[in-house]
């Protein structure tokens, strides 16, 4: 929309913070491959953890709360939800598999938006997937109880094709290639907030987005490292941010520099988490001994040696025994009989 209307995003003051920014996520994403090619074990315990921080997040920041050990159980599919918290925390929980697994097949098209929404609220009496019917305002509340409008959205007659334009202007400078990624997509979500699409769920669907355009561009450290819970450790800065770039956006006189500055900041706090995330799974219980343990987590009860042996055939005997021997001595395993014909079984809690 007005970001990419003019190639505004194209004449965004270029900082040297935001050069530096650039370059550093640039570096950053090229140790991400050296880390997932030697490394895999230890980032699907990374890509667990992301993925319940960034539906408690997302939701959170919203006013979407639930107990951790019912998002734990949610994320897992081990239970069904409860009340209208828990669905929309399912929903969102859907949306996010969605695009982890399928991002490369997803065309962003004014359709797939609504379809974002739709499957946020497939849990919910609220129907999602259509553009909202009414205009809507951001209201800011202050400490004292006043209510200050913020921002006026695109008004709701004029919200389809504002979508449609903003799809195309994305498109297009995509196809171009002539303007750096990371900052159309800071400028794409930075149009969409502000046109406000929905009655409900922009915030959420945001940061789905983000997460979406980020990975198409080749930038996947939201799978490991959840972006939204970053975003909720900084709120402030978060609203504070938008606050100014909207400013002016309705005319197109709007400053992109605030926004995409925060945007980029938020990923390079991902990468660095990232990096020592990484380093301490590796560092404190090795490649190896976090391979036997993902293995063990993944097995059926009541499981034998031979079967770590297959799911790990880099690992020795000795080391899988090693780690067995250490479960058992914390109580999560126990042991029936002897020698090869052993059966291993989980404890109730693990």
């Amino acid at each position: 929309m007005q970001s990419f209307v003019q190639e505004r995003v194209g004449r965004i003051r270029v900082t040297q913070n935001l050069l530096r920014t650039v370059r550093l996520i640039g570096e950053y994403r090229g140790k991400e491959a050296l880390f997932i090619q030697q490394t895999p074990q230890a980032l699907e315990t990374l890509r667990q953890v992301a993925i319940v921080q960034s539906t408690e997040s997302s939701n959170r920041i919203e006013g979407v709360v639930a107990p951790l050990a019912r998002i734990e159980a949610l994320v897992g599919e081990k239970t069904t939800p409860r009340n209208r918290s828990e669905q929309e925390i399912a929903g969102y929980r859907d949306v996010l598999n969605t695009i982890h697994t399928n991002h490369e097949h997803m065309r962003l098209t004014s359709g797939l938006v609504r379809q974002l929404h739709r499957d946020l609220y497939r849990y919910s009496p609220t129907e999602g997937g259509r553009w909202k019917s009414v205009d809507n305002e951001i209201i800011e509340e202050l400490a004292d109880g006043t209510r200050l409008l913020r921002f006026r959205p695109v008004p709701a007659h004029a919200t389809p094709e504002a979508m449609d334009s903003l799809q195309r202007g994305y498109s297009e400078a995509r196809k171009r290639g002539e303007i750096e990624p990371l900052l159309m997509i800071a400028a794409y979500v930075l149009d969409f907030l502000c046109i406000h699409p929905f009655l409900d769920g922009n915030g959420r669907v945001a940061r789905l987005l983000t997460l979406l355009l980020l990975y198409q561009a080749g930038f996947s450290v939201g799978r490991y490292v959840s972006l939204e819970k970053i975003i909720e450790d900084s709120k402030e800065s978060y609203y504070e941010s938008l606050r100014a770039s909207s400013a002016n956006w309705h005319r197109g006189r709007h400053d992109l520099l605030p926004w995409t500055e925060y945007l980029l900041g938020t990923i390079v706090a991902a990468y660095r988490e990232f990096e020592q995330r990484v380093g301490t799974l590796v560092g404190a219980r090795g490649a190896k001994t976090e391979m036997v343990l993902q293995a063990v987590r993944g097995l059926p009860d009541g499981f034998r040696i031979a079967d770590l042996e297959r799911c790990c055939p880099t690992v020795t005997r000795e080391m899988i025994r090693h780690v067995l021997n250490r479960l058992k001595k914390e109580g999560h395993v126990w042991c029936e009989g002897a020698g090869r014909a052993a059966v291993w079984r989980k404890r109730d809690n693990d």
